[in-house]
């Protein structure tokens, strides 16, 4: 790539180097916009697992995105988790997708988002999570961004990569910002899966496949549900 090309991976750069410790993923996020003309963005790692872990949202639209793709285990971040590959969907209104649940949920829940992509975020040969960016209007990203985009991804990961162990353990939620948004879609969800799987006595995976579910009835998402584990008895749980 010229050096043209590679401006977006040189503004995420750029943008870890002044950032403080707590700042880190969310301006991550914004460079990641801002060098690839998004309208937002998201990180997130172990992306089809009950160890999934959002890592930053540049705003609340990017967090609903990533909410419905989590609570119906389909979509883009996911399929890109899976397949190591970009995922391009440039036209939400008019291209079939083969998720149909989360097409369902993005008319419902936010039908102002028009295209979404995700790259697939390496840790060394491993795909340890996606860069999600979306748009307000159809085939918003050009050629030459979407050429771009792996390259800002492996720049994400190399800005992560001084905590990596800590993001790979799970046991205790970083002290990045927004902190209600990274418990609530990373430490707090692990222990309400723990939760349901103990009082259930069913695995992990079944656990946070009851939380899907009851998501997917009620119309709420998954925060909102490991919110009323948490906040209730164990045996008014609800599932």
């Amino acid at each position: 790539m010229t050096a043209d090309e590679m401006r977006a991976a040189r503004l995420v750069a750029e943008a870890a180097a002044g950032a403080a410790p707590e700042e880190l993923p969310r301006r991550l996020c914004g460079a990641a916009c801002e060098g690839l003309g998004a309208d937002g963005a998201t990180l997130s790692l172990l992306t089809d697992t009950p160890s999934r872990q959002l890592l930053a949202a540049s705003d609340s639209t990017a967090l609903l995105l990533e909410e419905v793709q989590f609570t119906v285990l389909e979509g883009p971040c996911i399929s890109a988790a899976a397949s190591g590959e970009p995922v391009i969907v440039d036209d939400l209104d008019h291209e079939p997708t083969p998720w149909p649940l989360f097409g369902a949920n993005m008319r419902e829940k936010l039908p102002q988002v028009k295209a979404v992509y995700a790259f697939p975020v390496y840790f060394g040969d491993y795909v340890l999570g996606t860069m999600d960016l979306l748009a307000l209007r159809p085939r918003a990203l050009p050629e030459d961004a979407v050429r771009q985009a792996p390259e800002v991804a492996d720049a994400v990961a190399a800005a992560l990569l001084p905590a990596r162990r800590q993001l790979l353990s799970g046991m205790e939620a970083p002290a990045w910002e927004p902190t209600e948004d990274i418990r609530a879609h990373w430490f707090d969800t692990h222990r309400a899966v723990g939760m349901v799987a103990s009082h259930k006595e069913i695995s992990p995976e079944d656990a946070l496949a009851l939380m899907r579910a009851r998501a997917f009835r009620t119309g709420r998402t998954l925060a909102d549900i490991t919110a009323d584990i948490l906040g209730q008895p164990r045996n008014e749980s609800g599932l």
